[in-house]
Formats: C-alpha cells, structure tokens, sequence
C-alpha cells in the first residue's frame, strides 16, 4: 500500500477498504461483549432496561410529561425521551471512542503500512450498528403498546444520514488530537455529559425561551432529534431546508476533519 492511498479521497478509502472495514467493525462490535455471560444479547437488553427505567424515574418518579401543557402519557414521554437518547448515545459513542481508538491499534502506526483513516470510520459504523439495534428496539416496544408507526418512518435514514456526516468528520480530528493530547478522553467525557442536558432530550425546544432557542440548534444534536421525532412520533415530514444545510456544513467538516486526519497522520509514529 503506497503513501498515496493513504492520503486518497474519503470515497476511494470507503471503496478501496470496504473489506477490511467490515472485518475490523464486526471484531469491534464483538470485542465489546467477549467473555460476557450473555454475549450479545446485550444489545438487546441494555436498551430495553434503559427504556424500563427511564420510564419509572421520569415518568412515575417525576411524573414527568411531553411538552408545556403535559399532554403525553407516562409511556409517550418515555418513548419520545428515548427516542433523543439513541441519537444522543450514537453521537457520544463516536465522540469518546475516537479519543484513544489510534492509540489503542498503535501497532498499526508503527509495524505496517495500514490505512489508518479506517479507523475512525470504523468506530462510526459500530455506533451506527448499535444504533440501528435501539431503534429496532423502539419501533418492536411502539408496535406492542399499540402505537402506530407512520409511513414516515422510511425517512429516518435521510434524517441520521447528515450526523453520520458529522460524525465522521468528529472521529478523523479527534482520534488525531487524541494521540498529541490525552487528556482529550477527560474532557470529550465532559462534552458528551453536557451534551445530554443541552439537548432537546428530556425537553422540547419549544420549552425554552423564544430568545435562547437559536442557541439550542447550533447543538449538532438538536435538528437530528428533532426530525427524527418529526416522523418517528408524530408522523410529519422532516424539515428539508434545516436537513439540506445540515448535510451541507457536516459534508464540509467531513472533508475537513479528513484533511486534518492525513495532514497530522505523519507526527503519529513520533508520539507514540
């Protein structure tokens, strides 16, 4: 493998190495639960319990509701509350995950000439595989409590498509700010926390002031979330012109943070 296909364009390293991409996400997403009692069947019951005590605390605990007027049920807030976690939790994989995913294949920077731009892509496409399994889990939990998922639900890749664009532009320049700094783990840990409370989750956007709501869509997370339950829960289309920009600016970062990967990509042997 030459220097030059390791400085390729995004297309050409997701086509060239399509292979071992797969390879190395299935060994990925199977180091996770080696050794484990239940193996992957927790894939399938962490969400499960996750939505089980969600549920209790906020909407028997708390007696929490959807909305300003508190129209929703115990168990509509739980799914619509879920349903911002799963976004939430896809997005903070890949944020705490880059951090140290070079450092943690450094045999791969020093003793062959790997692809080492796979990486990141691959910690995304496990995000992405967990994903698809909690929101499997939502839809199975929707049909058996009797609610009816819309027709507009086939839009939900469209809606996820552009923070997968995001997040691959987040794991190319953090795994390589993470091998100059470590203490980057701490402080994207951090992020990610404040993430989950600065993000439309356990609120509608609608239940902040008109005057800060402008502050909440410059969070990556809020337009996601908020499409997503446009045609997940409430059966309406997505907003195209927020989804469109959205791609746009993530498709442009994507680059960037690629560019920034490959440019910092020769410091790595000397670090480590």
């Amino acid at each position: 493998m030459t220097q030059a296909s390791q400085s390729s364009s995004i297309p050409t390293l997701l086509t060239q190495h399509r292979d071992l991409l797969y390879q190395m996400s299935v060994r990925d997403i199977h180091a996770r639960y080696r050794g484990s009692l239940l193996g992957v069947l927790w894939m399938i019951l962490t969400p499960l319990l996750m939505l089980a005590i969600y549920t209790f605390v906020f909407g028997v605990v708390f007696q929490a509701r959807w909305g300003t007027n508190g129209e929703s049920d115990t168990l509509g807030f739980a799914l619509t509350l879920y349903s911002g976690l799963i976004v939430h939790s896809l997005l903070g994989d890949v944020l705490t995950r880059s951090t140290s995913i070079i450092l943690q294949h450094g045999n791969y920077v020093k003793k062959v000439v790997f692809p080492l731009g796979i990486l990141p892509v691959m910690v995304v496409s496990s995000a992405l595989f967990f994903f698809i399994i909690q929101l499997a889990v939502l839809l199975v939990v929707m049909l058996l409590c009797g609610y009816t998922i819309p027709p507009t639900a086939l839009l939900i890749p469209l809606v996820i498509a552009p923070l997968l664009l995001f997040c691959l532009g987040a794991g190319w320049m953090i795994a390589s700010i993470g091998v100059f700094i470590r203490d980057l783990q701490h402080l994207m840990g951090l992020l990610v926390t404040m993430l989950l409370f600065l993000s439309p989750i356990f609120y509608p956007a609608s239940a902040l002031p008109e005057a800060y709501r402008p502050l909440l869509y410059l969070n990556p997370l809020t337009p996601i979330i908020e499409n997503l339950r446009a045609v997940l829960m409430d059966s309406r289309m997505p907003d195209w012109n927020m989804l469109a920009a959205y791609a746009l600016l993530s498709l442009c970062f994507c680059q960037l943070g690629y560019v920034w990967f490959n440019r910092t990509r020769k410091g790595f042997n000397d670090v480590l």
